[in-house]
């Protein structure tokens, strides 16, 4: 094998290691994706729970998804709106809001579009 070829081989290996970190991360959130034709609706949908620790980096993609956000009001009497349903960019985005407990795939119902949440403003 010739010099350049193990540099090159070399610098491919690094730049690949990252990527193959991170496919065994327990911490990075995916969402599983209904086959073409078939779309599930938020109400119908399991939810997914939030883990600790939180992600800190997500990615920007476009996937929706409908969490449960705690608003932190707490009441002696009902009805009590601790809870508000909240649509982020993705699952990552959902989950890296440490108010957030859970979330279901697609926006949620009512949302508009410039209601999204990129789980920034903690």
């Amino acid at each position: 094998m010739k010099r350049h070829e193990f540099v090159r081989a070399f610098l491919l290996a690094a730049a690949l290691a990252p990527i193959a970190a991170c496919a065994n991360d327990p911490g990075i959130q995916t969402a599983a994706v209904a086959p073409a034709g078939e779309s599930k609706k938020a109400e119908d949908a399991k939810p997914t729970a939030c883990t600790n620790p939180r992600p800190q980096v997500c990615t920007m993609d476009y996937r929706p998804v409908c969490a449960t956000r705690d608003t932190g009001i707490r009441c002696v009497s009902a009805p009590c709106p601790s809870s508000e349903k909240r649509t982020y960019s993705n699952g990552c985005g959902a989950c890296s809001d440490p108010k957030v407990s859970g979330y279901v795939p697609d926006a949620c119902p009512g949302a508009s579009p410039n209601a999204i949440d990129q789980g920034v403003d903690g």
